[in-house]
């Protein structure tokens, strides 16, 4: 998931070269205060001048519910091409509720809805908040720790919890999970790393806040010729009631786990 600048429409027209799953034109965090306005006029004619057949998913982030901004940015983005939206610091099933009335009396009923869970209220309350009709969820690290007062590390300890948190509530809600952004734009080994433990921890996917990232994201998310050769031969033995493959015990949790991979590797398996 690629976050651009809604104010930028010469980045914004570069999305179908960088090639990510979700591109997000964005009207919160990357657009100073005085260019809001602005901003929603330029991002709509960006994406609506984007060739769809070229194009990745678009979501326009919106500012927060309880924003000035909110209501407008919601009425430019339904009248683009956008296929949705993103509410960052998503916080109370109220704020969701008022997401849901508001997409309503715009008849946008097919609205994509990301859910930003970057708040310690949002956090403790993940799990109401993603069963509540979104269609996936992302955990802000940096907002979180800002909301609880905690300090950011490289090693990421203090939002281990917070992180493990918003993942498990998105599997409970049946809906994608997607990992924290690394801000450290050039270190390609700390996004490499920090996005291996997102993956391990169960996030389908990554922000990301860089062109440079998304290739980064794919080749950590989507599964290795190496992985996918395993997940097909555990499923072979699985089948043929084979109890090892590579000296590894084949039950039923590694025949799911098979599954998980090939389905990530866009491999359909019965």
């Amino acid at each position: 998931m690629l976050f651009m600048p809604g104010n930028k429409p010469a980045l914004i027209a570069k999305i179908p070269r960088f090639a990510p799953d979700v591109a997000v034109v964005d009207l919160e965090d990357a657009v100073a205060l005085p260019e809001k306005e602005a901003a929603r006029r330029i991002a709509a004619a960006a994406i609506d001048a984007l060739d769809p057949s070229e194009t990745s998913t678009i979501l326009v982030r919106v500012n927060p519910v309880d924003s000035a901004w909110f209501s407008d940015d919601l009425a430019i983005a339904a009248g683009c091409a956008a296929a949705g939206i993103v509410v960052p610091k998503l916080s109370t099933v109220q704020q969701l509720r008022r997401v849901h009335d508001a997409l309503a009396r715009l008849s946008w009923s097919s609205a994509v809805i990301v859910g930003g869970i970057e708040t310690v209220l949002g956090v403790a309350d993940a799990r109401s908040l993603l069963a509540g009709g979104l269609s996936a969820g992302y955990f802000g690290a940096e907002d979180y720790i800002a909301d609880i007062g905690g300090r950011r590390s490289p090693e990421g300890a203090e939002v281990l919890y917070a992180r493990s948190q918003v993942c498990l509530a998105a599997h409970l809600a049946g809906v994608p999970a997607i990992d924290q952004a690394v801000v450290e734009l050039g270190d390609d080994e700390r996004f490499r790393t920090d996005a291996r433990l997102g993956a391990g921890i169960g996030y389908q996917g990554k922000l990301c806040i860089h062109p440079r990232q998304v290739e980064l994201a794919h080749e950590t998310f989507t599964p290795s010729p190496e992985e996918v050769a395993h997940a097909r031969l555990v499923l072979t033995a699985g089948e043929a009631g084979v109890a090892l493959v590579d000296g590894q015990m084949v039950d039923d949790v590694h025949v799911r786990m098979a599954h998980t991979v090939l389905a990530r590797a866009g491999e359909a398996c019965v």
